[in-house]
Order: C-alpha cells, then sequence, then structure tokens
C-alpha cells in the first residue's frame, strides 16, 4: 500500500459543484509532485463554510484504487 500527501484549499462555492454534477472528482498535487484524482465525494466529510482546507493523506492499495483519506491538519 502506498499513499500520498497533499494540500487543498477549494472554496465552497467551487465545492458546490459536485453537489450540482458539474465535478465527480478532484485532482490534486501530491507534495511530491504528482498528480492524484480522487473521487470528490470523498472529500465531502470535510466541507466546511470556508470550503475544503487543510493538509491530507490518501492510501491506495496495489491497483491504485483509494482506501482511505486522512486529514492530518488545517
Amino acid at each position: 500500500m502506498r499513499s500520498f500527501t497533499f494540500r487543498v484549499n477549494i472554496s465552497y462555492q467551487v465545492f458546490l459543484q459536485h453537489y450540482s454534477g458539474t465535478a465527480s472528482s478532484a485532482v490534486v498535487m501530491t507534495e511530491n509532485g504528482l498528480k492524484l484524482q480522487l473521487p470528490a465525494v470523498r472529500l465531502r466529510p470535510y466541507l466546511t463554510q470556508m470550503g475544503v482546507r487543510g493538509r491530507f493523506q490518501v492510501a491506495v492499495d496495489d491497483n491504485n484504487k483509494l482506501t482511505t483519506l486522512t486529514k492530518l491538519s488545517d
């Protein structure tokens, strides 16, 4: 299993596109410079009035399927 760390700063308004069906995934840049695409629904638990913000760690299995997403800090 591999893990990647990244920062997110998505405004509330932009994240609402996920709810309207316009955006189904989010593309982030890991701290190692890799682009990572993940389902936007996985960020829902972290949505506040300010949007989705913070430093996160994602773990993927051998098939690059997301297994866990954890918020590390704000």
